[in-house]
């Protein structure tokens, strides 16, 4: 998701609060004292709120226990929010008899040297995970985060060991099985009926722990109970804080409240539990119900009411931060359910063709190599009519839209599409590498040229120092100024800006070593088997590494636009959890995670399909 995440998620009360919750008595947290063959001896942080209703580190989870744990410390609230009829139940599938269109490509060959290289670029990445696992377990030992300048813990989310949770699978996935396991033994003593946080962030929970939990006991053969204890807890904390606990706005984020169904259908398959199935399926069927009432039919708003729900609010709409893994996941959701319940695929092709037309564009660049950037629209009323105007701004969080279209051109049978799933991911390829760092930034502006269909190399598209420059003029001077767009007076503003051709504007210049671009070229590289994937893969981590690297870890840049972009002290947990693992799955072999097999949430946790044995 990968994606704009605010600080306080605040999902809908009237969809998730429906369920019998369990309270806990003001108990001391669980204590933990790392093993000297693991980690210093660093005690975790605790929290100080009391936020819901969860098992011991070692008991089973309320779920499991039907509600009934110990009763001195567990009691009954009373259902706010029953729900109308019979729960929905997961829709049958059986293992070994998929329908669902291959999609990975088959192995590629590999000459003896060609694999030697991959192997070392493989080490490299491990080398780099290594390298900040270390610092987080030296530094903040069962704190969400390190920061990787001052050494120091921070507990963005709860205070949750988000670092810890979020990295299991990557662990795994790398072979390091002795860091897993005692990660897991850590992991299991989380309290999560205490928070460091006044309110839980329900987006973030679900994909980051929720997510991990599933992904790590799926991963490692179920071979650990307590991973799916831990998820069972974060399930229910989920669904008693949406229900009964925080303030909740009518006005929310599209992607907080439509990114919980991949997670939440897992917990069902492995749990047998309904209740959690049948709160994210009743979300997608109002989106379903919303899909064409909305200001630009097929997509939905930025933001929505969601006391209704209404879809009609906000005339804003975009693939970007605040609505980014909504889209990604009906492809996802399609795959989660083993192609057994068709709302995803027709609720996917209904708004593709909308986004298509009205916010991805083509872009001039000095290569003239066939790019798509998706922008954002804004919905207007115009001599009594509504327009789309389409604003030319490239997202990193939009990088994921590459990956995400290639899927759904294999299981959705849309083979002309797959050739836009590579233009869409070189889009971001060619921003890393129009910068001064050889690192996209987090939001910029280009020269839009035409739409999907228009040729890149037609007179529209087709690149000239003229065209940009008239551009950069138009931009920053205006065009009544008169000026000579090969002039001094351009030079100037170029410079000034830091632009490069065919950059027309740095809107945000940071990097926040986001994963979504490796992410689409990691999933276009198995798609296609095509090694020259690989190669852009080296040149971003490459850049990437170089640049962020600290004695802790790895630290987020100031402004990619200069080559010495300046460092920030801030490691946010998905460098491990999402953007490492896609550069070292990248140069693994090509069976690792098969894509036919797992499904990767918005923070690159893969979750078993059920078609699939």
């Amino acid at each position: 998701m990968r994606r704009w995440r605010p600080l306080l998620l605040l999902v809908a009360l009237w969809l998730l609060g429906m369920y019998w919750m369990f309270v806990l008595d003001d108990e001391a947290p669980v204590a933990y004292s790392p093993g000297s063959h693991t980690v210093p001896g660093q005690q975790p942080q605790t929290g100080h709120h009391n936020v819901a209703p969860v098992s011991d580190a070692h008991g089973g989870g309320a779920a499991e226990n039907g509600g009934e744990v110990d009763a001195e410390h567990w009691r009954k609230l009373p259902d706010l929010f029953p729900v109308p009829g019979k729960l929905r139940a997961l829709p049958e599938v059986k293992a070994g008899r998929s329908n669902i269109p291959k999609i990975q490509a088959a192995t590629p060959q590999e000459l003896d040297t060609a694999r030697e290289q991959r192997l070392q670029r493989q080490k490299a990445v491990k080398d780099s995970f290594l390298h900040s696992w270390a610092g987080y377990k030296q530094y903040a030992w069962m704190s969400d985060e390190v920061t990787p300048l001052g050494g120091k813990p921070k507990n963005p989310f709860g205070g949750w060991a988000a670092t810890l949770v979020d990295a299991l699978d990557t662990l795994w996935i790398m072979g390091l099985e002795d860091e897993f396991r005692a990660a897991v033994e850590a992991a299991e003593t989380i309290d999560f009926s205490r928070s460091q946080s006044d309110l839980v962030n329900i987006f973030e929970t679900t994909i980051r722990y929720l997510g991990g939990f599933l992904a790590a006991y799926e991963l490692s053969g179920k071979k650990y109970d307590g991973l799916l204890r831990k998820a069972v807890e974060v399930g229910e904390l989920v669904i008693y804080m949406t229900g009964h606990v925080q303030r909740h706005p009518r006005s929310v984020l599209v992607s907080e409240l439509g990114s919980l169904s991949l997670e939440f259908t897992k917990l069902s398959q492995l749990t047998g539990d309904m209740k959690y199935y049948d709160a994210v399926q009743r979300i997608s069927d109002e989106f379903e119900k919303g899909q064409d009432t909305t200001k630009l039919p097929g997509m939905w708003p930025v933001q929505v009411d969601s006391s209704g729900p209404r879809f009609t609010t906000d005339n804003s709409f975009t693939l970007g931060g605040m609505s980014d893994s909504l889209y990604e996941y009906f492809p996802k959701q399609y795959l989660i359910l083993g192609g057994a319940l068709d709302q995803p695929r027709k609720m996917y092709e209904k708004f593709i063709g909308v986004a298509q037309k009205h916010l991805m564009r083509r872009a001039t660049n000095p290569e003239d190599i066939p790019i798509v950037i998706p922008g954002d629209a804004r919905v207007r009323t115009v001599d009594g009519e509504m327009t789309a105007e389409n604003s030319p701004k490239g997202q990193h969080l939009t990088c994921f839209t590459g990956g995400m279209v290639g899927i759904a051109s294999k299981i959705f049978n849309r083979p002309s599409e797959l050739d836009l799933a590579v233009q869409l991911t070189d889009g971001c390829v060619w921003a890393y590498g129009a910068t001064a760092t050889g690192i996209m930034p987090e939001i910029f502006g280009f020269i839009p040229c035409g739409d999907v269909k228009d040729s890149q190399t037609g007179p529209e598209c087709k690149y000239s120092d003229l065209k940009w420059r008239t551009a950069v003029r138009d931009q920053y001077l205006g065009v009544k100024s008169g000026k000579d767009p090969m002039g001094d007076a351009v030079d100037k503003m170029i410079n000034s800006q830091k632009l490069t051709p065919g950059i027309l504007a740095l809107h945000d210049k940071k990097y926040i070593l986001r994963p979504e671009a490796i992410e689409s070229v990691f999933i276009m590289y198995r798609l296609t088997g095509d090694s020259a994937w690989m190669d852009k893969a080296w040149t971003m981590f490459h850049n990437i590494e170089r640049l962020t690297r600290t004695k802790i870890g790895a630290a987020s840049l100031r402004d990619v636009s200069r080559e010495e972009p300046g460092q920030v002290d801030s490691m946010e947990s998905f460098w491990l959890a999402e953007t490492l693992k896609y550069f070292y799955l990248v140069f693994s072999d090509f069976d690792t995670v098969d894509l036919d097999t797992w499904v990767l949430n918005t923070e690159a946790h893969p979750l078993h399909r059920p078609d699939v044995k």
